[in-house]
């Protein structure tokens, strides 16, 4: 029973327990608080607004396992297994087989699952994005705790330390986050980042609370809790390899000394200390611990448990892997496990977990080909065998179908096994294994099998198998509820199979593969093929049309986009007869051409329209920016390549159907159709779909599996990214038109669970889905009490075995995976035929030929029994000459082919006989050759030299290294010369300039472009000279000695004597220093050792040489003997026999002296040994022993014969042969014959003698030979005594002389460093005075600019030294870090006045008045390049200072590094000293003559010669020359000294002179300097100096403006006279308007005073009488004091104006002043002015009438 677990919210459980976690926050949590259900769980989405229910499809079971997931199996109280299965994890009672469902938060799946040491929670750490762990409560499942913020995407591993109080989390990619909570109390303890790469598991030591071990892709890494003054912090130290090759490490096992011990991925354990490896633990002769991957897992019983990807469980003894150390350089420590468990084949196990019962020997391991084991690791004899509690696929499901009849399931994947599952009792019923993986199933229709019992299955090896399935009961095998068996196997194509249709019908079958081939078969009790036809690419899904279709047609559907349909074939008409291929099956081709990117422009340009119509309405104007604003904004037409993925597809209409794409083009399902014209190739076809439907919320995730139910009204899609979707559709909609709202649910895993399998039960009441991630889910349409009430059963009907099922034969299978398809098996027996007719038609020409030669020889007889006259020649009877060429050339042809290809044999045997030849025909070296003389016995022997023994090759990679090591400083120094060079090519800053500003040039006269062109000349001279003597010091003090410079040839002679000279002690001293170059080790003395073999082989080859030389002249004196004897015998044949003399016995020739005779073989001796093979070989079996030894006897004793009868031909060659002609010249005098028959003996005889004479010589020279050998093997052992000592100390030697090259390599190293140092050094300084040289010339451009204005001038002066804050220059993005506190380091800045601007804002400046705004920027610019120059001096100066800290730091390292290599030098030269010692205790044999005995003291030689020297003769001699030529050396240099000593002092005598002559010089020049400059002056800038085009220039043009100027200030002061005149004149008159304007004033006074009085005066009588007189005289006086009101304050006006300092008064048009009334009583108001004086000084001041 399965079940998804319920929540309930905390507010509904009363409380009990008042125990509160309080946060270190502050927060408080209940300790019975849990989270809400519906808060976390993900729903399935719906689309809003749709009617669809929110349970459309319930989760019924899970069939499957993530075996490959990482540690996916952990225990909870020793009976529930959890583990992940897509996006759910699952509680299984392993009693039970129950199923429980804990769904993930956000729908994107789980990372990783842990468990709680008490077993009390569980923890289950989410993928997504933002994802949260959520700490569940067992075994009321609750939600009791929830982190956050804890990862970016997903989580890899999650663990507790020992007492559960603390939970470590770690991220995935991109983040990589270690994170340590509190997870009571929801927070964050540490957090740091792991490592930028995978990372696999992380734990807690459960020895160490603060420590913590992760590891991962290529690394482990050991953390550490450490206390700092700021709190705690996670310190991580990376292990290092060294040595090791580098791995991914899957588990580790921390021990409780702190020391870790982890596999690796070829099988060893490494133990790990510290973050170094220690220690390398394999098994005994360097085999792995494991095959394959290995991991620890547990510390039990003193034995360190592990496991391996080879299914294979081992225990090795603690104790010895702690204290393990290797000596050796692999650094592996070798030892054999205590305990074995092997528990299965074809497992891979990859994780473990144990039971939690104390003294608990059960464990419960994760097998990641799919299985689930039990296992008792008790290691005894009544342990029982390992138990596999489940099975499931590994890996991903490569086919998935349901039965048509019944409730069964199908599945196949790549671990090579067929499953058939009941979905309805949730149970697996059988399963299959087969040789190779499964790539495609297909259950048959009812219509090709009534009962529903079969099933096609494809494979990788493109085998397709026909497989039954019946319910056994009732048969002899009646074992398990069903019962798979083989009906027949065949195979169609080479490569997987990809997919298998039946046609509606039942008649034919379909399978499709990747070599891009269709296969058809006819149906029935066996299946028959038909033919094949090629499609364009590797096919994807095989759909036949529906019934609705009027023709039964294929669609083919390709991987690479090519779509195919092809009419399903007639067996009738379509018979193959060479080949199965169906070329004349009409088809039709549509490539997929990508239109997602043309969809999108189009989607755009109606936004476009819309906003462009909008806009129009808006406003008319801006119609064409919106043209061209829809222009640019477009998406381009995208194509990808390579071209998407085609996923799925199917019919809609006769031509017409869905196709859904992957990759780019995902997000749409495409109505595509064929085209009318099929005449193109489809490889270059571009076809276009009519018609698509965007598929919402799916752009970038692709529908990878379509199913429909019985009605079609339930679309259901399988997504790439893992979840299903459910479409509602109406009926007959072959459009899709209502396919818009949908119902999703993600279900398999959302990164590599793409959903490629979707089916619908037959009674459309369960939906089952399969992904890649290897789950099978089971989902039912309504609730499960609905379902069990309208099905009414538990169980799946099984389909009841066929009659005579069991009597049948069961059918063959193919199991060899190169076994021949179909098609190959055609061609073959086509070819075969074909063989066959061509072989019957050869045999018939054969004998027709025949019979033409016999009828032709039948002529020829014929012809030659007729007359001669009437015969026929051989011309004649032959018709045609070219048929004999012909026949001659090809037997030419056919000759020359045949030697062509036997030569290769003939050389073949040709080799093989030289080297029989070299192996039988022994060298001289290895056969003794032994030469007899004649008259004596006397004999010689060659030496016995043996084979060479193995030459010791001198190393040289020391000297390679040293050479090399040698050679990188002078390349580093190289390169360091290069980039100084490159750095001084570098372009120069500009040095700024003082503002010159230069409006025009002046054409010069003839005479000053003359005398310039001459300074110039000049100066260049002047120049040259300069240089050419700067060139020549610089020689001079370059060759210059220093101080303490020595003579560097007499330093070198100095060394080569150091080096050469030697200890002139004797050897025997203890104090014996041996020289370097004399210094001897193992090497040396194994050369000197061949050396002096090679010499001993090089005199006994010659020595060989010269008495084979001899054994040669013996043979040719044995011819020449043979031949006087014949003479002999010649003249004694023609005197009487009483005159004969009896001559000399010939010599013979022994076996000794001709060895290799032995071993010659003659035709006769193979003859014999073919004579004598032949009778062994009629021996029987039981004589073979006893007659062995006699054949090889027999031999033998031929071949003895054969040379016996060989010497008695040479011996008796003479005797035997008889002169024919013996007495033709009978007639000779018998005196000549006589002194001819004694000619003839004495030279013979003496031939014999002069033979003896050289055989002796040779022999003594053997015999001084064999003394100076003797010698020499005296000399051999003394060497081999002396190479056995040198090995005893070899290693010790060799470990101080490495650690003497490494000293001295690194006292290079120093040394260049510190050379390279002081370079850089000296460039900062260099720099350093370049840019105050810089600084200094910024400054004289500075003063140089300034004016005369001295008020202007101190301003800019402030100007330019104000130091501003500016935004630092940063050179890279990378160092803002380091850089953000730079504007904080003003310290050192002086000068308050100088600080003009606050952080973030610049010193507001402004021109001043009477400063040129373009002089103002130029000495801004001026202070800017000051700034910066400052900038870059400290900065230098800092640079500095660390360098001269380094070459402070170097200096002390390579002091150290000078004393260690002393130290390691002594330790090296007392090893010398003690080998040298013991080389002396060795007895060396020196034989001496007497005379070469020698006794200085006495005049008699002493009985023990143990205190006496032995020397050479010739060294002697040596010797006391050499001193006399040491006596003379010496009075040769004490005179050079004394030379040497007096030119000294003569020297230094002179160099005095020369310092007061120089100083004497120097003073009177700086006289005359200052008499002729009035200052020092730099003579060489004086003499270089040449004309100045640009200040002769600047002269005329002074000179012409004077003029000019001249000329404008005359005009001027004209005009300024004038001027002055009419000022004058305005003066003049401005008086007396002043004058004129008083007294205006005092008139007003006095009629305002009269006023007054008339006024008092008349009364009442004045108003009366004249009331309407004296109103109109009122107003106009008034009106006339407006006026005079208006005027004064005109004038007031203008002569404020004037008073202004250079300011033109200009009275406007409008204000025109009126004209003073005159009356006969004026009065004038008093109008009061403004104190101060009119400015009278104006020129053009306003004169008023």
């Amino acid at each position: 029973m399965s079940t998804i677990l319920p929540f309930y919210d905390a507010s509904e459980k009363e409380a009990t327990c008042d125990h509160i976690a309080i946060s270190a926050g502050g927060k408080q949590f209940p300790a019975d608080m849990h989270y809400k259900y519906e808060q976390l769980y993900s729903r399935p989405f719906i689309t809003p607004g749709s009617d669809i229910p929110e349970n459309l499809l319930n989760l019924s079971h899970s069939f499957g396992y993530d075996c490959k997931r990482r540690a996916n199996l952990l225990l909870l109280e020793d009976r529930t297994l959890i583990f992940i299965a897509g996006q759910i994890l699952i509680l299984l009672d392993i009693s039970t087989k129950q199923q429980k469902y804990i769904r993930s938060r956000n729908g994107s799946g789980i990372g990783s699952i842990g468990v709680h040491p008490s077993q009390e929670y569980f923890v289950v750490a989410e993928k997504g994005e933002k994802p949260i762990v959520i700490i569940y409560e067992y075994s009321s499942l609750q939600a009791y705790r929830i982190l956050r913020d804890g990862a970016e995407h997903a989580f890899s591993s999650v663990s507790f330390n020992s007492d559960g109080s603390l939970l470590a989390t770690l991220a995935s990619a991109p983040d990589y986050m270690l994170t340590v909570w509190r997870w009571r109390q929801e927070e964050v303890m540490l957090r740091c980042k792991a490592i930028s790469q995978e990372v696999y598991r992380v734990s807690f030591s459960p020895y160490n609370p603060s420590l913590l071990t992760s590891s991962g892709s290529g690394h482990i890494k050991f953390w550490r809790m450490a206390s700092t003054f700021t709190g705690l912090k996670l310190e991580g130290l990376i292990g290092h390899f060294g040595k090791t090759t580098a791995t991914d490490i899957e588990g580790y096992m921390e021990l409780p000394d702190g020391k870790v011990v982890s596999g690796s991925a070829w099988g060893n354990l490494l133990v790990w200390d510290g973050n170094s490896i220690k220690v390398e633990i394999c098994s005994k002769g360097g085999q792995c611990c494991h095959a394959g991957a290995v991991q620890p897992f547990a510390l039990e019983d003193g034995q360190l448990m592990t496991f391996g990807s080879d299914g294979v469980i081992r225990g090795w003894d603690f104790e010895t892997i702690n204290n393990a150390d290797s000596s050796s350089e692999s650094g592996k420590f070798e030892m054999e496990p205590m305990n074995e468990m092997t528990v299965g084949r074809h497992v891979c196990l990859s994780s473990i977990v144990k039971t939690s019962q104390p003294d608990s020997i059960v464990w419960f391991a994760q097998d990641s080909n799919g299985a689930i084991w039990k296992l008792d690791l008790s290691f005894t004899y009544t342990t029982p065998d390992p138990e596999c509690l489940l099975s499931f696929h590994a890996g991903p499901i490569k086919g998935l179908d349901v039965s048509k009849k019944s409730h069964l399931m199908a599945t196949t994947a790549l671990d090579r096994s067929v499953r058939v599952f009941d979905f309805l009792a949730k149970t697996e019923l059988i399963s299959s294994r087969f040789n190779q993986g499964g790539t495609a199933l297909h259950w048959a229709p009812p219509s090709v099998n009534h009962s529903g019992g079969l099933l096609v299955a494809g494979f990788e090896d493109g085998v397709v198998r026909l497989l039954e399935i019946f319910d056994p009961t009732g048969l002899h095998n009646n074992k398990g509820d069903a019962h798979i068996r083989l009906k027949q196997a065949f195979k169609p194509h080479n490569a997987t199979i990809t997919s298998v249709a039946y046609e509606y019908n039942g008649k034919i079958l379909a399978t499709g593969s990747s070599d891009c081939t269709i296969f058809f078969f006819t149906v029935g009790e066996k299946y028959e093929p038909i033919g094949f036809v090629r499609v364009p690419g590797p096919v994807q899904l095989l759909e036949w049309s529906p019934p609705s279709h009027h023709e039964n047609r294929l669609l083919i559907l390709c991987q690479n986009g090519h779509v195919v349909e092809v009419p399903c074939p007639d067996e009738n008409i379509l018979k193959p007869t060479k080949s199965y291929q169906l070329l004349e099956l009409p088809r039709k081709s549509f490539y997929f051409n990508s239109i997602k990117s043309q969809i999108k422009r189009e989607v755009e340009i109606a936004r476009w329209q819309a906003l462009k119509a909008k806009q129009q309405e808006e406003q008319e104007e801006h119609q064409l920016i919106g043209d061209k604003t829809l222009e640019e904004e477009l998406p381009p037409i995208f194509i990808s390549n390579p071209r998407s993925p085609l996923h799925c597809g199917f019919y809609s209409q006769p031509g017409q159907f869905w196709l859904s794409m992957g990759g780019s083009d995902s997000g749409f399902l495409y109505h595509c159709k064929f085209s009318e014209s099929q005449d193109e190739d489809p490889d270059q076809r571009q076809d276009k779909p009519f018609d698509y439907l965007t598929v919402l919320n799916a752009d970038d995730d692709a529908i990878c599996s379509v199913t429909f139910n019985s009605n079609r009204q339930l679309m259901i899609c399988g997504m790439h990214s893992g979840s299903i979707r459910a479409y509602p559709l109406d009926p007959g909609d072959h459009a899709l038109k209502s396919m818009q709202a949908y119902w999703e649910l993600s279900i398999h895993d959302s990164n590599y669970g793409h959903l490629r399998h979707v089916c619908c039960s037959h009674d459309d009441q369960f939906v089952l889905t399969a992904g890649d991630d290897g789950n099978i889910f089971s989902f039912n349409l309504l609730s499960h009490e609905e379902l069990q009430k309208g099905l009414g059963r538990k169980r799946a009907m099984v389909p009841s075995p066929r009659d005579g099922l069991e009597n049948e034969d069961l059918a063959q299978d193919i199991d060899d995976p190169a076994a021949d398809s179909i098609e190959m098996v055609k061609q073959k027996l086509e070819k075969d035929n074909q063989c066959q007719q061509a072989e019957k038609k050869k045999s018939d020409k054969r004998r027709r030929l025949a019979e033409i030669q016999n009828t032709f020889k039948q002529l020829l007889k014929d012809n030659l029994e007729l007359p001669e006259h009437c015969r026929l020649t051989l011309t004649e009877l032959q018709l045609d000459k070219c048929f004999a060429e012909q026949a001659e050339k090809e037997k030419t042809q056919k000759l020359k082919e045949v030697q062509e290809q036997m030569s290769w044999e003939e050389q073949h045997s040709h080799i093989a006989l030289n080297k029989l030849q070299q192996w039988f025909n022994v060298s001289l070296e290895s056969n003794i050759v032994t030469v007899f003389a004649i008259h004596s016995n006397h004999r010689v022997s060659t030496y016995h030299i043996p084979p060479l023994s193995s030459v010791q090759t001198h190393q040289q990679s020391s000297y390679s290294d040293n050479s090399s090591n040698k050679n990188a400083p002078d390349k580093r120094r190289e390169s360091k010369d290069q980039a100084v060079k490159d750095n001084q090519v570098t372009d120069e800053e500009d040095i700024p300039h003082p503002l010159v500003t230069r409006s025009s040039t002046v054409k010069l006269a003839d005479r000053q472009v003359e005398r310039l062109r001459k300074a110039a000349e000049k100066a260049e001279q002047a120049r040259a000279k300069i240089e050419k003597r700067k060139q020549e010091w610089d020689k001079i003090y370059t060759e210059k000695p220093k101080k303490n410079c020595e003579d560097p040839y007499d330093v070198q002679a100095i060394c080569e004597a150091k080096a050469s000279i030697g200890d002139l002690k004797l050897k025997t001293d203890k104090n014996f220093t041996v020289a370097k170059h004399l210094r001897m080790n193992a090497d040396k003395k194994k050369a000197e050792m061949t050396d002096l073999e090679g010499n001993i082989r090089e005199k006994q080859t010659e020595m060989n040489r010269e008495i084979v030389a001899l054994r040669d002249s013996k043979l040719l004196l044995l011819s020449k003997l043979g031949a006087l004897a014949k003479q002999l015998q010649r003249v004694q044949s023609c005197l009487p026999s009483q005159l004969h003399r009896h001559p000399p016995p010939l010599p013979t020739i022994r076996c000794e002296e001709v060895p290799e005779k032995s071993q010659r073989c003659t035709r006769t001796i193979l003859e014999r040994y073919r004579a004598l093979k032949e009778k062994r070989f009629q021996w029987t079996e039981q004589e073979n022993q006893e007659r062995a030894t006699d054949f090889l006897k027999q031999l033998e004793n031929v071949i003895e014969e054969m040379m016996e009868a060989e010497d008695g031909l040479i011996v008796s060659a003479a005797p035997e042969e008889r002169e024919e002609e013996e007495a033709a010249q009978l007639s000779k005098e018998e005196s000549k014959l006589l002194d001819m028959q004694d000619c003839l003996l004495e030279k013979m005889e003496s031939m014999v003698n002069q033979f003896d004479k050289e055989h002796l010589m040779c022999l003594q020279k053997v015999q001084m030979l064999d003394w100076r050998l003797k010698l020499g093997n005296l000399r051999q052992l003394t060497l081999y005594q002396e190479l056995l000592l040198l090995k005893e100390v070899a290693k010790t030697e060799e470990i101080l002389q490495d650690k003497l090259n490494t000293r001295v390599k690194e006292e290079n190293n120093l040394k260049y460093k510190l050379e390279e140092c002081k370079e850089e050094l000296e460039l900062k300084y260099k720099a350093i005075t370049e840019v105050r040289e810089k600084e200094k010339a910024v400054t004289k451009a500075f003063q140089a600019s300034l004016g005369d204005d001295k008020k202007i001038e101190e301003y800019l002066k402030k100007v330019f030294r104000r130091k501003i804050k500016r935004t630092k220059k940063k050179e890279q993005p990378g160092e803002e870090e380091e850089d953000e506190d730079d504007f904080d380091n003003y310290e050192d800045w002086d000068g308050d006045d100088d600080w003009d601007a606050v952080e973030g804002e610049a010193a507001v400046e402004e021109c001043p008045l009477g400063c040129e705004p373009k002089l103002f920027e130029h000495i801004l610019h001026l202070r800017e390049r000051r700034l910066d120059l400052e900038e870059l001096l400290t900065d230098e100066k800092k640079t500095a200072d660390a360098l001269e800290k380094e070459c402070d730091c170097l200096v002390k390292k390579l002091k150290s590094v000078k004393i260690s290599r002393k130290m390691v030098e002594d330790d090296l030269e007392q090893v010398n000293r003690e080998k040298q010692q013991k080389m002396n205790q060795l007895d060396v044999v020196v034989p001496l003559r007497l005379q070469q005995i020698e006794y200085d003291v006495t005049v008699r030689v002493p009985s023990d010669l143990r205190p006496a020297l032995v020397l050479n003769r010739t060294e002697l001699k040596c010797l006391q020359e050499r001193v006399k030529q040491l006596e003379v050396e010496k009075h040769q240099q004490i005179e050079i000294y004394n030379q040497a000593k007096q030119q000294h002092i003569r020297l230094i005598q002179e160099r005095k002179d020369m310092n007061n002559e120089i100083q004497s010089l120097e003073k009177l020049c700086n006289q005359l300097m200052m008499r002729r400059f009035g200052r020092e002056v730099d003579l060489e800038v004086l003499q270089t100096l040449s004309g100045n085009r640009t200040v002769e220039e600047l002269k005329q043009e002074k000179l012409l403006q004077e003029a000019a100027f001249a000329k404008e200030i005359k005009k001027w002061d004209i005009r300024v006279e004038k001027a002055c005149e009419a000022l004058m004149e305005k003066t003049r008159s401005n008086t007396e308007r002043l004058v004129r304007l008083n007294s205006l004033f005092e008139q007003k006074k006095e009629l305002e005073q009269k006023l007054d009085a008339r006024q008092k005066k008349i009364g009442k009588q004045l108003q009366d009488s004249s009331g309407r007189d004296g109103r109109h005289e009122i107003l106009r006086l008034q009106e006339l004091v407006r006026k005079q009101s208006q005027q004064m304050e005109h004038l007031n006006t203008e002569i404020n104006l004037l008073s202004l300092k250079g300011a033109h008064a200009h009275l406007p048009s409008h204000a025109k002043l009126p004209p003073l009334a005159h009356s006969h009583n004026p009065t004038i108001q008093k109008h009061l002015r403004k104190p101060g004086k009119p400015n009278f000084d104006r020129k053009d001041t306003k004169v008023y009438n």
